[in-house]
């Protein structure tokens, strides 16, 4: 499928004035990454808008220590927002980005974004919507690492990113990674919880048993001191 076709699949591409997908056609690609991939490097420049068209990107920071800590996904038909803003502000990327899962990415050129975000409302709101996301969820975050210890983070980041039957698949390394402490810190706290039978553990994935015990532990109604 052409990249400028798959991306149409997608709002607000799917809306775009004949001209708009006629310049869509300039020079975008699509890229299918392995899990792990590496899409951006700190301190490199953007060459474009980075849409999602499958699978979830990472965004991420190292600390000096060498731990690392998400800063936020991108999902399906959405845009990497730091690149947006490096690609409108001349800057270099500010993280890292890789593949969490299998995933689909389609690239469009900055001068060709630019472009489309002169003569088309939808991608403007676009852009305006995924900075405004960026602000909400960076806000949320620092929030979340100033005002919770490593058990009240632990439990927020099981409760945002289980699926629908209460069920989330990744290893206790991936869930370090992500809160930017050790494995063993996570793994202290994963058997606490499913000995107090608050989580199911299994290979590669937990299952949340008792919901409102780990809502407990977010309103600070069932901490202890880290």
């Amino acid at each position: 499928m052409p990249p400028a076709v798959a991306l149409q699949r997608f709002e607000p591409f799917s809306a775009l004035s004949a001209k708009g997908r006629e310049i869509l056609t300039q020079g975008t690609t699509v890229s299918d990454c392995a899990v792990g991939g590496g899409i951006l490097h700190k301190g490199e420049p953007v060459s474009g808008a980075y849409l999602v068209l499958q699978g979830r990107l990472r965004v991420f920071t190292i600390r000096p220590n060498g731990t690392e800590a998400t800063l936020y996904f991108v999902e399906p038909g959405e845009a990497c927002v730091l690149a947006l803003n490096c690609l409108f502000n001349d800057l270099l990327y500010p993280a890292w980005v890789q593949a969490e899962t299998q995933a689909r990415v389609a690239v469009i050129p900055g001068a060709i974004y630019r472009r489309l975000f002169e003569i088309e409302p939808g991608i403007r709101n676009l852009t305006v919507q995924a900075l405004s996301t960026l602000v909400y969820r960076l806000m949320g975050e620092l929030e979340n690492v100033h005002s919770s210890n490593h058990r009240q983070r632990l439990v927020q980041f099981i409760l945002l990113h289980a699926n629908g039957d209460g069920v989330l698949r990744m290893t206790q390394q991936q869930i370090a990674r992500h809160l930017g402490t050790t494995r063993e810190v996570v793994a202290r706290l994963i058997g606490e919880f499913a000995r107090k039978r608050w989580l199911r553990t299994n290979r590669g994935s937990l299952s949340i048993t008792d919901l409102f015990a780990l809502r407990e532990v977010i309103v600070g109604r069932s901490t202890r001191g880290d």
